[in-house]
């Protein structure tokens, strides 16, 4: 088994399940919107991923200017994600903008990799990849069979699940192949999450007011910024310095797993049978990943090239 291959999947397994609270902990902030949570949330930890990684932006610059053209795709993908991922969510359900969000992350992944760097998904990929979507599905279903049927506006909250999962995949693929061009994870982070923060600050001036009304609100903007986005962030770039982007994408439909754990065990909503067997699905993705034969994996990030 390829060590570093395993660390990375661990770390972005880890930070799956970071991300899988955000849908329930936003719950808890009923009055603000979803442009509100989603800007908070990537706009504040994104600034913070910059901030702390300023010596090595400064030691990179020359790189950055050098690949100032997928720093800018990466970070525009950083800005359109949380809108859309939050939004998705607000018009169709949590569990149904998760999926959806989250299951074609992986697809988008694949199709760039394959477009760009012409370069097929291997077997074990796509095994992971048909499971891990199959089990969101069945989640999804699941979800949308329960007692208060589907939300209002749910086409429109899949159409942007769909924008999220290709923003999702887009600045996944850009970090990695900053990191693959001599960029350090830190700066490749910091560049990429750092201007995608600014982005979405304007954003969070016209929309931000309702998370400033209560204490509750605040602490859910805080915790939404510094644990899954931050230190989730911080996972995922350690992950991503390891894995290819397709990989890292595919071992996050986690996600989607522990926010319908979530719900059945915070909120309250029950989950059926067919819930049952995708999350089981879902759990195996990481794993099969994980077990790969070293020749399925990829080719990740050079060890030399990135700081650990």
């Amino acid at each position: 088994m390829n060590r570093p291959r395993t660390l990375g999947i661990a770390a972005i397994t880890a930070t799956s399940l970071l991300w899988g609270t955000t849908g329930t902990a936003a719950t808890f902030a009923p009055h603000a919107g979803p442009l509100a949570i989603g800007s908070a949330a990537l706009g504040i930890g994104g600034l913070l991923q910059a901030l702390i990684a300023l010596p090595s932006l400064a030691a990179a610059l020359s790189r950055l200017r050098r690949n100032l053209p997928p720093v800018a795709v990466g970070a525009l993908a950083v800005g359109v994600y949380p809108l859309a991922f939050y939004a998705s969510m607000h018009l169709a359900g949590v569990a149904v903008g998760t999926v959806v969000s989250l299951a074609s992350a992986p697809l988008a992944s694949g199709l760039l990799e394959l477009a760009v760097q012409r370069r097929p998904p291997n077997r074990w990929w796509t095994l992971a990849a048909t499971l891990g979507t199959a089990g969101g599905a069945l989640l999804c279903a699941a979800t949308m069979a329960g007692p208060s049927g589907a939300p209002p506006h749910t086409a429109t909250g899949i159409a942007l699940g769909l924008v999220a999962g290709a923003a999702y995949a887009t600045f996944s693929w850009t970090a990695h192949s900053l990191m693959g061009r001599g960029v350090d994870r830190a700066a490749a982070m910091g560049a990429v999450f750092g201007t995608g923060g600014i982005l979405l600050m304007p954003v969070l001036a016209l929309t931000g007011a309702p998370l400033l009304a209560s204490a509750q609100a605040f602490t859910v903007a805080a915790y939404m910024a510094l644990v899954p986005m931050f230190l989730g962030y911080l996972l995922f770039g350690f992950g991503l310095a390891r894995v290819p982007a397709s990989t890292a994408t595919t071992v996050t439909l986690s996600e989607p797993a522990l926010a319908a754990l979530l719900a059945v065990l915070v909120v309250g909503e029950s989950l059926s049978a067919a819930g049952w067997l995708g999350l089981g699905l879902v759990a195996l993705v990481p794993a099969l990943l994980a077990l790969a034969p070293d020749r399925a994996a990829g080719t990740p990030v050079p060890a030399g090239r990135e700081a650990v």
